[in-house]
């Protein structure tokens, strides 16, 4: 889980290897998620660049683009895009530690919730390695506004998370998830939550280049008052469970589990970026705080 009660570090035991096409770029990509030594953090590796550093570590500042997806670059400008749903599963599950290639420039989007990952990585299986989880403890509340949309960080002696969308659209309408951030949650409640469009937007997207990926089997689409997959939702309040997932792997890009509260509203990528960043300047809010079973200690 993320807070694991032997507050270890996670790597995998075996590679794990998919293959599928980017939601955005329509492109078919390969994707191998290896074990990685402690202190690695979560690594992405461009196979199909080769003149130049084409490595991504994942970090709050590498984040160049969060208005779709959340995107990633390094100083070499090699960028990868998203990356979210992995990142969700990387958290719930607990790993710390992971080196994933991939060759092109968007990660699958395969069915487009976490669900595919998380069988991956349950395939690969887990391995705990001896160095304690670092942990951000938020010690003072971080608030980012844009518009109507906002998100916080609030103390909290754990993970928590509350999520609260409102659409003018009878199928979505207003919904809220205010839920414990666990692994067993997560797998119960969370990764199988698809992302989810409108049939306008989604033909504006492809207009503009973008979502030539997208179909019925990777997203929800909505069309007036209609859900335009056969099977329709997979679960009640399908639409915010997948806000939360995206914001649970935006906020994994710090590197590290929270002990906190997360708050959101309306809030997509951008804001949840927006959000780490604010926490990123303001050193006075967190600390990183090493747990023991019975203690805890500042590390």
């Amino acid at each position: 889980m993320v807070a694991r009660p032997d507050h270890r570090e996670r790597t995998l035991v075996a590679p794990a290897i998919c293959a599928g096409v980017g939601v955005h770029t329509g492109q078919r990509v390969r994707l191998a998620i290896r074990p990685a030594p402690t202190g690695t953090g979560i690594v992405f590796i461009r196979t199909d660049v080769t003149d130049r550093d084409n490595r991504i570590p994942v970090t709050g500042d590498a984040v160049v683009d969060a208005r779709l997806n959340t995107m990633i670059e390094n100083a070499a400008g090699v960028q990868l895009s998203t990356i979210e749903h992995l990142m969700a599963a990387f958290c719930a599950l607990g790993v710390s530690n992971a080196v994933v290639e991939v060759d092109g420039p968007e990660l699958p989007i395969l069915d487009g919730s976490a669900l595919p990952f998380v069988q991956l990585l349950d395939r690969a299986g887990f391995r705990r390695q001896e160095a304690p989880v670092r942990y951000i403890q938020i010690l003072q509340p971080i608030h980012v506004t844009d518009g109507d949309k906002h998100a916080a960080l609030l103390p909290c002696d754990r993970y928590e998370m509350r999520f609260e969308i409102d659409f003018d659209n009878p199928v979505v309408g207003n919904q809220v998830i205010d839920f414990v951030v666990d692994e067993q949650t997560f797998r119960d409640e969370i990764m199988a939550a698809r992302t989810f469009g409108f049939a306008h937007e989604v033909e504006a997207l492809r207009k503009a280049g973008l979502a030539r990926g997208g179909s019925l089997e990777n997203a929800v689409v909505i069309d007036g008052d209609d859900i335009l997959n056969p099977g329709g939702l997979r679960m009640e309040r399908e639409f915010v469970r997948h806000k939360a997932l995206d914001a649970i792997g935006d906020l994994y890009v710090l590197g590290a589990p929270l002990l906190g509260r997360y708050e959101g509203f309306k809030a997509g990528h951008a804001v949840n970026n927006r959000l780490v960043r604010a926490l990123l300047t303001a050193p006075h809010a967190w600390r990183e705080v090493v747990l023991e079973p019975q203690l805890a200690r500042v590390g």
